[in-house]
């Protein structure tokens, strides 16, 4: 398994969609370099040379050669990037779903940040932080007009150092500050619940390094529960992806030993690779395979018990990968609306100690061989995002959407539809009107509630039930070119 070894990878979480890539980090030197364009590095070098000397002011010549290669690299396509110091980092701590900060789930509201919950265990859990609790200010800066990420980087910092969040909890009307230590945080990537006697639903909202051994020990304890589950929903909704490893486990952990779970095919000889139902294509310690210990829990029963996936347009990469195994199996029925369309290969090359280059090298294929680059997964049964209708869905970005994605490989590029840019346009000005309303009214209901439509039409489903499908929602073809 040396191969195994440098093509393991993760589909990195970003602001759209996950980005399929390989944690092996190679140096930038490589036998097979092709040869340089000389004259064309020497205009690079007069351009760098005028910009230094003629430009009105001093540059730093450090900062044009990093921004020479971003724009180099982002001129590929939406997900090829250079990594600087900084953004490295994050990109790490994105992987391994570990950051240091206080542990809390947030979201915002009327321009303040809310906590949507807090991550147990951690200290601001520990510290008495409940859900709907608004955050008002961190240590002496008001939260007010700030973004959602620099509230989080000023929320984050060191392990061990202090910080002072004024709290507005709501329905004691008061306001109070909590002195807060930073710490390793774990995020936590899969919920489950049951939902009625013998119905259970586990969600998966990331694929991070520690999802599998979180999944089966929900699925463990789900099973001893209800040890005779007559039906699961596994939902990947706004499931962005994660590690590669890790949703090809979750595939296996339903599926026959050792049949297909993805394949990829690019230039390079190790992008060309087939990832199997078993466990050394997962399995990161010798002695310990959550999937097999989960199986052997409960004797085998998640192989068989009947299975709906909820999926979204914001279901991508790592989620796509499981949903189309699963689809192509017809191990489950996928229920909701089609995918996003990230089925392309990022590779991390490591350039110095804290600098790297993410760059596309293949494009990933289901077990039947589809191509899921900018066209996604489309659902056995589509379903709205409420009983009322899908208000904002057509407002949604896809892969399709994105400016320089790569092509599919085996259609055409997909068209402008004249009746997808109409729902647009009525979908803005239902956004208009929403936007009038309080913010409680305009929040669709939480994934996994009592009020959340698309899983009681999943849970119909697995009774036999009827399902009230969606009468609108339609597959965005790829269109072919004549």
């Amino acid at each position: 398994m040396g191969h195994k070894l440098k093509i393991v990878g993760w589909l990195s979480i970003g602001a759209l969609a996950g980005a399929l890539t390989t944690v092996s980090l190679q140096t930038v030197a490589r036998g097979n370099m092709a040869p340089l364009p000389l004259e064309e590095l020497q205009q690079l070098a007069a351009v760098f040379g005028m910009v230094k000397s003629d430009y009105v002011e001093p540059v730093d010549e450090k900062k044009l050669i990093t921004e020479a290669i971003s724009g180099m690299v982002a001129s590929l396509d939406p997900h090829s990037q250079y990594f600087d110091k900084k953004s490295f980092k994050e990109f790490s701590e994105g992987t391994s779903g570990r950051f240091v900060g206080v542990g809390i789930e947030i979201s915002q509201e009327d321009g303040l940040v809310k906590i949507v919950s807090p991550i147990e265990g951690s200290p601001a859990d520990r510290a008495g932080l409940k859900t709907n609790d608004l955050i008002t200010k961190v240590d002496d800066t008001p939260l007010k007009g700030l973004s959602l990420s620099e509230a989080v980087k000023r929320m984050r910092g060191e392990p061990k150092t202090k910080v002072v969040l004024t709290i507005f909890r709501k329905d004691e009307n008061r306001t109070f500050p909590v002195t807060i230590i930073r710490e390793e945080i774990k995020t936590q990537s899969v919920k489950s619940k049951m939902i009625e006697p013998g119905y259970g639903w586990i969600r998966v909202s990331q694929f991070q390094e520690r999802t599998v051994e979180d999944f089966a020990r929900k699925i463990e304890d789900m099973y001893k529960q209800d040890p005779k589950l007559k039906g699961l929903v596994l939902d990947l909704r706004n499931d962005p992806g994660g590690l590669l490893d890790a949703a090809v486990a979750l595939s296996a952990a339903f599926l026959p030993e050792n049949v297909t779970v993805v394949t990829t095919n690019g230039q390079l000889a190790e992008s060309k690779f087939t990832y199997k139902a078993s466990p050394q294509f997962w399995r990161r310690n010798s002695s310990n395979d959550p999937i097999t210990r989960m199986t052997q829990a409960t004797d085998g029963a998640l192989k068989k018990v009947p299975l709906v996936v909820l999926v979204n347009e914001g279901s991508a990469s790592a989620s796509e990968i499981v949903a189309g195994a699963l689809q192509d199996y017809k191990r489950a029925t996928l229920m909701g609306s089609q995918t996003f369309g990230k089925g392309s290969v990022q590779t991390v090359r490591q350039l110095g100690p804290d600098t790297a280059l993410k760059i596309t090298t293949a494009r990933y294929y289901t077990p039947t061989g589809r191509a899921i680059q900018a066209k996604g997964i489309v659902p056995d049964v589509m379903l709205d995002e409420t009983e009322n209708g899908n208000i904002f869905a057509a407002l949604r970005t896809r892969e399709a959407d994105l400016e320089k994605h790569l092509s599919n490989g085996k259609e055409a590029e997909e068209k402008k539809d004249p009746a997808r840019e109409q729902a647009r346009e009525e979908a803005m000005k239902k956004l208009e009107e929403e936007s009038k309303k309080p913010a409680a009214e305009r929040r669709l209901p939480e994934f996994g509630s009592d009020k959340d439509f698309q899983l009681a039409q999943a849970i119909k489903q697995l009774k036999g039930q009827p399902v009230k499908a969606s009468s609108t929602l339609a597959e965005r073809k790829v269109d072919k070119k004549d």
